[in-house]
C-alpha cells in the first residue's frame, strides 16, 4: 500500500535526512534477522516484550524462523559522564514462546520467583537498553535508548482524494515537544509506517493528510499508532519505507539489505561498548528498539 502525505503546515515543502546510510547487496549465506521493535503502554504495568528471530532467504522467499541458544535484554541508566556506559544495570532473560514460534518473551513462572518481566516505570529517557543473543555458535547485540513521544491529538476522516478516487483521507493531529529533537514512527496498519521529524514543526501542533489507497467500507476501524524514536531507528524506518513502498510492506524481504543496530560481538568483553569498525561485515540483520507508543482507533461512515 502507497503512502501519501500532505502537511498542511505551508512551508514544509519537504523533509530530507543527510546522515549516510549503508545499503549492502543481499549475501549469500542467511544472516539472522532480528524484529525487534518493543512498544511501550505506559498505562501498564509490564513492557510487552517480543522478539522474533528468523533468517534472511532468497528475495522470493518467505524468511524462515530460527532458534537462538540463549537472549536477553540488560538495561539500566545511561551514565552522564559516559554515555556508553549503563549503571545500575537489570538483566531479563527471554525464553521461546512457544517451541518453534521464533518469538522470545521474558521468563515467567507464576507462583516461583522466575519472573523476569520488566516493568514500565524502567522505561525512562535515560535509560539504555540492550539486547544480547546466542545464535549459531555467533553472539549478537544491538543497543537502544528508550524513546518517549507525545499522544495523539485528534483522528479525523476527510473528504478530499491525492490521485484517485479510491482513496480513504485521515487528518492526524499532535502537538511536538518545543527545544527538543523529536522524531516519530507512524503506524496506520496494514504493514505501511510512516518516519516524520520534526524539523519544520519544533513546539508546534502539526497536522497532516495520510491517504490509504483504497476505500473502506463505512464501519470499517483503523487503528493508528504514534511510536517514539531516535535519529538512528527514524533513518532506519524512513530507508526501509523507501525500499519496500512498492513490495507490500516493511516486514517484505527488500531488494537490498538494509543495515540495522545488531552487531556481531563474539568474543568481546564488554557488550555494553562495542561498534563495528574491526568487522564490516559482522552484523545481523533487523532493528532493536524500545519506544512509547500511543494508539487511537477511528471509525470510517
Amino acid at each position: 500500500m502507497r503512502l501519501f502525505l500532505v502537511f498542511i503546515l505551508v512551508f514544509v515543502t519537504f523533509v530530507s535526512c543527510e546522515e549516510v546510510v549503508d545499503v549492502d547487496l543481499q549475501p549469500e549465506e542467511p544472516r539472522l534477522i532480528i524484529n525487534g521493535l518493543v512498544r511501550v503502554d505506559k498505562s501498564q504495568e509490564f513492557i510487552d516484550v517480543r522478539i522474533k528471530v528468523t533468517e534472511s532467504s532468497n528475495f522470493f522467499d518467505e524468511n524462515p524462523v530460527t532458534q537462538l541458544e540463549s537472549a536477553s535484554i540488560i538495561y539500566g541508566k545511561t551514565n552522564p559522564d559516559i554515555p556508553e556506559q549503563l549503571d545500575s544495570i537489570a538483566v531479563s532473560v527471554l525464553e521461546e514462546e512457544a517451541l518453534g514460534t521464533g518469538i522470545y518473551i521474558p521468563s515467567y513462572i507464576p507462583g516461583t520467583d522466575t519472573d523476569d518481566r520488566i516493568r514500565t516505570s524502567s522505561a525512562t529517557p535515560n535509560t539504555g537498553f540492550i539486547l544480547v543473543v546466542e545464535h549459531k555458535g555467533r553472539r549478537y547485540a544491538a543497543r537502544t535508548p528508550y524513546s518517549p513521544t507525545v499522544p495523539i491529538d485528534n483522528l479525523q476522516i476527510g473528504d478530499d482524494t491525492l490521485f484517485d478516487e479510491d482513496e480513504t483521507e485521515v487528518k492526524v493531529t499532535i502537538t511536538d515537544v518545543e527545544d527538543r529533537d523529536d522524531y516519530y514512527v507512524f503506524d496506520f496498519g496494514f504493514g505501511n509506517f510512516l518516519a516524520v521529524e520534526d524539523q519544520f514543526f519544533d513546539g508546534q501542533q502539526f497536522e497532516f493528510s495520510y491517504f490509504y489507497d483504497q476505500e473502506f467500507a463505512p464501519g470499517t476501524e483503523l487503528e493508528i499508532s504514534v511510536l517514539g524514536a531516535d535519529r538512528e531507528f527514524y533513518n532506519y524506518m524512513d530507508l526501509l519505507i523507501e525500499q519496500t513502498e512498492d513490495t507490500g510492506g516493511v516486514f517484505q524481504t527488500p531488494a537490498a539489505i538494509i543495515r540495522g543496530n545488531v552487531f556481531d560481538v563474539t568474543g568481546l568483553d564488554n557488550i555494553t561498548i562495542f561498534d563495528n569498525v574491526n568487522r564490516p561485515d559482522g552484523f545481523g540483520l533487523g532493528y532493536f528498539a524500545v519506544v512509547q507508543e500511543f494508539k487511537q482507533t477511528i471509525t470510517v461512515e
